[in-house]
């Protein structure tokens, strides 16, 4: 006898053991009385055992009836709280949403969407990770996080990325180099000032040596910071010039603390991008959450 088989002539003798009745059972079940007395039939047949006395009120539950209906009871009872907590799972009222990203993307990037996640989901779990980009790679493949927030481009077969915002690095500088302020610099000028780049092998970090270096100089920085924080406070107090990316210093840019300096290069764009692995479902959580990052 099948599984399914066994699960249905269970669900018949569980509502025929409930309602003490096989009509009952039958209306609840949309089957014919038939049906189900021949579906209780085969359980005896199968235990070779009487499940069910008849009597005149409707059908009652023998010793060994009564046994089999203290385990299918907690069966049931163990389904619909299975089904209640998939729904639950499926309208993101629990579950759990795992991210990974650099400090800097959850502060000034990820932050808006996780606060605005939260308030329509507050049954939902928020599990962050931070790290670089290799680390939120690692987390990823280990199963450690659901999704990572990186900036691009990332290169690996058993990823699957999507675009989701553009960045804009540039130069940075405070009151101290008050000078510079309405001119525009050569690569040669600018070196000639102390740089201060971010310390850890971040994506922005080999890109504008990478640029550098196609202009014929290597980018070695005076200082090297640990935080996207520390860069802007050198700057604003006249310690060097940070590279860093504009839209993390919005505010000090708007205020005047600090000024970006204008080069006669361009500098390109980055993107940012949401990882995940390719082939691997995400929860409901992890895919109601991309949805909002990915809006346009």
């Amino acid at each position: 006898m099948s599984m399914t088989n066994n699960y249905e002539l269970y669900k018949v003798f569980y509502w025929a053991a409930k309602t003490g009745s096989l009509t009952q059972a039958a209306k609840a079940l949309y089957l014919t009385q038939p049906s189900v007395s021949h579906a209780i039939k085969q359980l005896e047949d199968r235990f070779g055992i009487t499940l069910f006395h008849r009597n005149a009120k409707g059908v009652a539950l023998t010793q060994e009836g009564a046994v089999l209906y203290s385990y299918i009871e907690q069966s049931h009872l163990l389904i619909a709280m299975a089904e209640e907590k998939m729904a639950a799972l499926k309208n993101l009222e629990s579950g759990e949403l795992r991210i990974g990203g650099s400090d800097s993307l959850f502060k000034h990037y990820l932050l808006p969407h996780l606060e605005k996640f939260r308030q329509r989901h507050p049954g939902v779990k928020l599990h962050l990770k931070h790290g670089t980009t290799p680390e939120i790679i690692a987390f990823l493949k280990e199963g450690a996080i659901d999704m990572g927030v990186v900036r691009m481009p990332i290169v690996d077969s058993h990823l699957e990325v999507r675009e989701s915002y553009q960045l804009q690095d540039c130069f940075v500088a405070g009151a101290l180099y008050g000078e510079l302020k309405d001119k525009v610099l050569t690569v040669e000028m600018l070196l000639q000032y102390p740089v201060i780049l971010f310390s850890r092998n971040s994506r922005a970090r080999m890109a504008i040596t990478e640029l550098f270096h196609s202009y014929g100089h290597t980018l070695k920085p005076e200082i090297e910071v640990g935080s996207v924080d520390l860069l802007i406070e050198f700057a604003r107090r006249g310690i060097g010039i940070s590279y860093i990316t504009r839209e993390f210093v919005s505010r000090e840019l708007e205020e005047g603390s600090l000024f970006e300096i204008q080069l006669n290069i361009q500098l390109p764009p980055s993107h940012v991008g949401v990882m995940t692995m390719r082939g691997v479902p995400l929860s409901s959580a992890a895919t109601g959450f991309m949805e909002r990052i990915l809006e346009k």
